[in-house]
Parts: C-alpha cells; structure tokens; sequence
C-alpha cells in the first residue's frame, strides 16, 4: 500500500514539475537539445517508475498487497534520510569535481547504502557516470561540467 500511495505522489509531482519545465525557454541556447531536455527526461523516466509501482508491480503468488509492503520503521527512514543527504551533497559537488566524479562517488555511496556489495557498487558507480556522460555529452551535445577532469579534455 504504501508503494501505491508513493507512486501515486510521486507521479503528481512528475506531472507538476513536467508542465512547468515544458514551458520553461532559456534566453540563450547552448546546446542543440534544448535546457529542457535533461529535467524532462528524468521526470519522463521518473514517472514510468511511479506507474511501474501504481499499475503494474504485482504482489508474489502466495501474498496480498499488504503483506508486501514494508513497515516504515527506523532503518528504512534512515535510508530515505542518507539519500537526501547524498543528493544534497552530489549537488553540491557537481560543478567543483565535475560530472563524472560526482556520478560515479553518487553511484557508489547509494549502491552502498542500499546493501550492494563493494564491487557490484564500485561498478555500477563507474558504468553510470561514464554511460550518462557518453549518452549526455556526446551523444545530445549536452555540456555537461568536467570539473577536475577538464585536463584530460583535447
């Protein structure tokens, strides 16, 4: 119930922050895409994972929907609360170390925080920030920070 109840606000806020970014025109464009594109993406991608927990997840075989469900208890709000945290501080970080730095220590710290093992989180950290960053910057001519890594750029 309580995925249902998230998914539902979750993709409220999607549609919200959607209509306000698709009416959103910077007064000078750097980039062939547009400075709408990345925030309507995510929100995209963001809101087929809200109707995935709304509409489609059902629960296993042998259990209701309630069982399902975990209780919201100590452990899972120190998680929520760690995901803030690192969000706020990947935010902070991203302009100064540059994108793929701050994505691959974002994608190791919340892989790691959601129990993976170091090596399945060092991975996936390494993959994200230097897929994202193909996809991104070469691939939609979107410019994205280099940070410390601006000397390895020709």
């Amino acid at each position: 119930m309580y995925q249902r109840i998230f998914g539902l606000v979750l993709l409220l806020i999607c549609i919200g922050l959607g209509i306000v970014a698709w009416d959103y025109h910077a007064p000078f464009s750097y980039e062939p895409v547009g400075p709408r594109s990345y925030p309507l993406l995510l929100l995209l991608l963001m809101g087929l994972g809200a109707i995935y927990l709304i509409a489609v997840k059902p629960a296993g075989a042998h259990e209701t929907a309630d069982e399902h469900d975990h209780p919201m208890d100590r452990h899972v709000l120190i998680k929520v609360t760690g995901c803030v945290v690192v969000l706020t501080v990947y935010a902070a970080l991203f302009e100064t170390l540059g994108f793929i730095p701050a994505s691959m220590l974002f994608g190791i710290v919340m892989a790691r925080l959601y129990e993976g093992s170091w090596l399945a989180s060092v991975i996936a950290g390494v993959v994200l920030a230097i897929g994202l960053y193909l996809l991104f910057d070469k691939a939609l001519d979107v410019p994205l920070p280099l940070g410390i890594l601006a000397g390895l750029e020709n």
